[in-house]
């Protein structure tokens, strides 16, 4: 399953493997510093863009306050899962950081520990971001939404989009890029499609009507989770995506702006997460807490456009409309991933037959 950060371009080319390696000849002897668990730290989570913010912005902050070693091993969610589950009997790494819907998956399969709430501040943490059982916690808060061309809209006299509904628009024939049920932007449009016509993850029949009709308008459905080029040469007018990817892009000086659905934008979370037995379960839950602090809140923020998790956090006005602010955190549908795991496969199979056979 591709997701909005498993889609990043790996800037790192060593592989998991050689990765792994390095982890474990790195590790060292124990150092008290590091609060009991050793001189080392293994940290699995997002590559790309995102890994290079984390190691700028993160890490070295961490390891000068612990007087230990963090090793970064980059991959999607979905690798770092895999990863778990493979090491499950010998844990290799401390500290996973995931998406919410693979967060799910892993905590069903045993495969994290609890975080210490008397480490771990997860009381100041707003309820999206609130793991199950306190099993993990999200560290930063992004949204799905609709990502469209300011400029070739009024061009063609098309209001600005409000709701899901919006993407079926005639006038929008052929320049909708959806995003395919494959990646979290296409359940995200499919479950929010359904809450906005009386459905739910327990109900998406309502969705899929309503999904087919925008399909009309689709220029190609996306299997990546990153549309930026389809912006870039022109293919869409507006696509199901992030706000964080759409503040990316806009970045580049390329007329694009993100639009909260008024029936609901759809909160995707990043969670920072303890392995079960992991070599250093102490520091590991210092780190999860170091997330957590404003200052890295904002650095993140500022780095990868995701929005802090930490009531109270002040906001940089110059981020407020490139991140989930403050005042739009409520407003978030959160995802039930338990029901959207235990039935992805039989709605792949629907949204296929219904959806993409146009």
């Amino acid at each position: 399953m591709d997701s909005p950060r498993s889609a990043l371009p790996a800037l790192c080319a060593v592989s998991s493997a050689l990765a792994l390696t390095v982890a474990l000849t790195g590790c060292g002897s124990p150092n008290p510093a590091a609060g009991g668990g050793g001189g080392a730290l293994v940290v699995a989570g997002y590559g790309g863009s995102f890994e290079t913010a984390f190691r700028d912005s993160v890490l070295p902050a961490f390891e000068k306050s612990c007087g230990c070693k963090v090793t970064y091993i980059p991959g999607s969610s979905t690798d770092t899962v895999a990863k778990l589950k493979a090491q499950r009997a010998n844990p290799q790494i401390d500290v996973a950081l995931v998406d919410d819907g693979p967060q799910t998956q892993a905590q069903e399969a045993g495969l994290l520990a609890s975080v210490d709430t008397k480490v771990v501040p997860v009381d100041e943490v707003v309820p999206i971001a609130r793991m199950e059982n306190n099993s993990g916690v999200g560290f930063g808060l992004t949204a799905t939404g609709i990502a469209y061309n300011p400029e070739w809209f009024e061009d063609h006299g098309i209001p600005k989009p409000t709701t899901w509904e919006d993407l079926a628009n005639p006038k929008l024939k052929d320049k909708v890029v959806l995003p395919s049920i494959t990646n979290t932007y296409g359940v995200g449009l499919l479950v929010g499609a359904s809450k906005a016509n009386g459905g739910s993850e327990k109900d998406v029949d309502p969705g899929l009507t309503a999904v087919k009709k925008i399909a009309k308008n689709a220029a190609t459905f996306d299997t990546t989770a990153d549309v930026s080029n389809y912006f870039l040469q022109g293919q869409a007018a507006a696509s199901v995506w992030g706000v964080s990817r759409t503040s990316t892009l806009a970045e580049k000086d390329f007329p694009i702006e993100f639009a909260y659905p008024k029936d609901g934008a759809i909160g995707l979370v990043t969670t920072a997460n303890v392995v079960k037995q992991a070599p250093h379960e102490e520091v590991a839950q210092k780190f999860v807490a170091h997330l957590l602090e404003p200052s890295v809140q904002r650095a993140l923020a500022k780095a990868t456009y995701d929005g802090s998790v930490v009531q109270g956090v002040k906001e940089d006005p110059a981020l407020k409309d490139k991140v989930v602010s403050a005042d739009k955190v409520d407003s978030l549908l959160r995802l039930d991933w338990k029901t959207i795991n235990k039935n992805r496969s039989a709605w792949t199979d629907q949204w296929n037959k219904q959806v993409e056979s146009k």
